[in-house]
Order: C-alpha cells, then structure tokens, then sequence
C-alpha cells in the first residue's frame, strides 16, 4: 500500500496557494535537457551483479574530480581526505543517531561537537562557534537575521562579489520575513563603496574572503566603518583552509563569520552533504541561531558537557527560537573535526601555504600563455582568467580532453557580461603533470 498523505485536492490547493500551475513548475530552474521526462530505460528485473554492472556503467559516463585533473572551485574544493578520518567517523561509538535527542546521554556526541566548535572558533578568530549548520549559504543568511536580532534593524547590504548561490538563499529566506538586504553589484576591481550604503537603519554587511573572483581584502577599516554606524560585519569564508594562511575575520574585526567547512573532511559528493560554520563574538551568543554544545562538571566534579543556550524550536515555543535550523549534519561536523585533528595547527597552516603557492606558480604559468590573462592583484587558491574566447566552450574543449578546467563565470552570473572569465582553484589535489596538461591544453585551444 502506497504512502500518500495527500490527496490531489490537497496538492491543488497548496499549488494554487505557492502560485505554481503543476509540481513541475518547481523544477523549472534545472535546465530542461538535464529534467527526466519519463521513466529510465532500466530492466524491472535483474540480478543484483547486473544491477552492479548496470550502474557502474552509468557511473562510467561521469568525467569525475577523482578520474581527471580537476581545478574546479567557487565555493565547493577538492581536497585530499585521509582514509584514517573516514575510519574514525565509521566507529560504532561515532557512528549513532544523526542528533542527540537525549543529548546528555550521549556524551561522546556531544564533546565531539564541543571540540568542532572550539576549532571553528580558533581559526575564523573568533569567540564562539555554534555546532554547525546546514551548509555555508545557510549560514549567511542565518548570519544576516542574526545581526538584525542584535542590532533590532530590519536592512543589510550585501556585496556583489558574495558567491550567488550565498546572496540567492538569503534573499530566500529574508523574502518572507520584515527584513531586506541590498544587493551590491560585482565587480572586477573588487572596490566597493560599502560606506555609501551604511545607514543609521543598517543592521549589517556581508562581505566575502576571498570574494567570489578570489580576490583577497583586509576588511579591517569596513568593520570599523560599520562600528562607527551601528552595523556588524559579517564576513563568508567558503574556502577555510584559507584561514591557514591569512588573517582571520576576528582579526579584522568582523561580528559574525559565516563558512563553509566542506574543505576539511567532507569530500565532493555532486553537491552535498556540506558543513555549515557560524562564529560570533561572546556578546551575542544568545542571538546565535542553531545548537550549541557547553562544558561543565557534574556534582562530582567530573568533565561533562551539554547543550547549553539552545534556542532551537525543538527546545522551546517556535516564537521564541532563533532559528528555525532544526540540526546540523552531524556526520560531516564529526569529519571536519577528525581531519582537522589529524592537521594539527602545524598541518593546517602548511596545508593552506601548498595550496597558494601551488595556485600562484599554476598563474603564472597561465597568464604567459596568449589569450589568458588572470585579472586577481590577490588570491588565495583560486583566481579568475579573462579569455580571449567563451569560456563555457573552452570548459567543454578541456572536458573532452578529460580535464575539469574551471567554472565558467556566467554558470553562475548569467546576467553580467563575463562569457570569457573563467575561475580556476588548484589544490594540493593538482599534481604537476595535472597543472602542465591544463596549460598545454589551454595552449592548444586558445
């Protein structure tokens, strides 16, 4: 007997109610060409060997970052996971309920999240970290109700050069609530007149670092600026192993750092499940949205720890929650906290050095060849080239070559004029012989 727990009234009316003609009206923005349209050509009876082969052979036709060079990045980066941290999270006394529902009961689980947030708040330079959210878009546009909590304002700015998919989810999530942001322009240069914005009625900046074209900034004087005015700055950090290499966001001054933590443990899985990091200053911990995991001792005097503050709709009357997050991706925080451990402070910073001058040699390699130009003054691991061609049909001549060469800009920037920049992210994962067939291919196309 089939599960439906709605009739096609019910559905009609909740169609009709959202402003959709038909429940394929809400795939509308996945391309047409990439839609299913009916049902696979698959047999509706086969041996569990042939289903095997049948879906390695399908599997087969993906050009994969772990079958080919792959210098694919804006926001989501491959990085070696070492196999001991997938052992370790795969331990029967990791490997448990997804959320502790009865969390002082679960002790492990719980100092496990305690030790990610200790180290979210060690890098990003900050006072206190949640136990994670749902992803770094996620996180900003928590960030963004967050600062409107604190400073009771209802307005926030946001800049061009935050990743789009970021500045789409929080104009999202904002879109039914009493607050607004204003949306930025991007821009090359990576100059923006954030002063001219900032208003007696704005609640918070959101900037990104490195921005979307990979530039790096010193936001030190705008969180001053915002300071001055009222606002908090929130600074998006969606490469962390960045943070190995750079001033942190606490050190610029930021009030809220928003991340994404998929770098570290969790690795690309054809978009998700990602790690969510959100980090504040002590002041404002009680406006902090998601779960957070406390230290204390018990009557005996003996280590333990709890949730502590959490002002999570599961906890207390909706009305009075800070978020409606309801868990964090229990699993990807226990691997980012296991592969971080394994780094090591030491480790995490060499790590961050391979990766900048891994990408900043592969630069310079590729802004000598004719036709290429990078336009980043700064960068982290990832820079943006201008072509002398369209860069999505570079992108398809590299691919057929069986090289993952770069995201085009206009993938995610339709509407500005950049079909030749293209954003290219070298990791520790980019092997000589990876970066010298990307030139030469390069070389050869353009």
């Amino acid at each position: 007997m089939r599960y439906m727990p709605h009739t096609a009234d019910e559905r009609a009316i909740m169609l009709q109610e959202i402003g959709v003609g038909s429940v394929d009206d809400l795939f509308v923005d996945i391309p047409a060409e990439a839609r299913l349209t009916g049902l696979l050509d698959l047999p509706l009876h086969a041996s569990e060997m042939d289903v095997e082969k049948n879906f390695r052979t399908l599997a087969g036709k993906n050009l994969s970052p772990y079958s080919a060079p792959c210098f694919l990045g804006a926001g989501a980066y491959q990085h070696h996971v070492p196999s001991v941290a997938d052992h370790l999270i795969q331990r029967s006394e990791f490997l448990t309920a997804y959320t502790p529902y009865q969390p002082e009961i679960s002790q492990g689980t719980l100092q496990a999240l305690f030790e990610f947030q200790t180290q979210v708040a060690l890098i990003t330079g900050m006072e206190v970290a949640n136990a994670s959210m749902y992803d770094g878009a996620t996180s900003c546009a928590e960030s963004v109700l967050m600062a409107c909590r604190v400073t009771r304002r209802k307005k926030a700015i946001l800049s061009g050069n935050l990743h789009p998919h970021y500045r789409d989810v929080t104009r999202t999530t904002l879109q039914f609530t009493e607050f607004e942001a204003t949306e930025l322009s991007p821009t090359l240069e990576g100059q923006e007149d954030f002063e001219a914005h900032i208003g007696k009625d704005i609640a918070c900046v959101v900037v990104q670092n490195p921005d979307f074209f990979g530039r790096v900034q010193d936001f030190t004087d705008l969180a001053e600026k915002c300071h001055d005015a009222g606002a908090l700055l929130v600074v998006v950090v969606n490469e962390i192993v960045s943070l190995g290499a750079m001033m942190s966001p606490g050190e610029m001054g930021a009030d809220i750092v928003a991340g994404e933590g998929q770098s570290i443990g969790v690795p690309l899985s054809f978009g998700g499940p990602y790690v969510g990091l959100l980090a504040t200053r002590q002041k404002y911990v009680r406006q902090m949205p998601g779960r957070l995991c406390g230290e204390t001792v018990d009557q005996d005097g003996q280590r333990g720890f709890v949730l502590t503050l959490s002002t999570r709709e599961q906890h207390i009357r909706r009305e009075k929650a800070t978020s409606n997050i309801c868990t964090n991706a229990g699993l990807c925080s226990l691997a980012f906290t296991v592969h971080m451990s394994l780094l090591g402070e030491t480790g995490f910073t060499n790590l961050a050095k391979i990766n900048h001058s891994e990408a900043a040699a592969t630069a310079e390699l590729l802004n000598a060849l004719e036709g290429v130009e990078v336009i980043n003054d700064t960068f982290f691991n990832e820079f943006t080239l201008r072509l002398s061609a369209n860069a999505s049909d570079v992108v398809e001549k590299l691919a057929a070559k069986g090289i993952l060469g770069g995201v085009p800009v206009s993938r995610l920037l339709p509407d500005a004029e950049v079909d030749n920049l293209l954003l290219v992210a070298v990791t520790e994962t980019c092997a000589a012989d990876d970066i010298e067939k990307l030139v030469s291919a390069l070389k050869e196309i353009l």
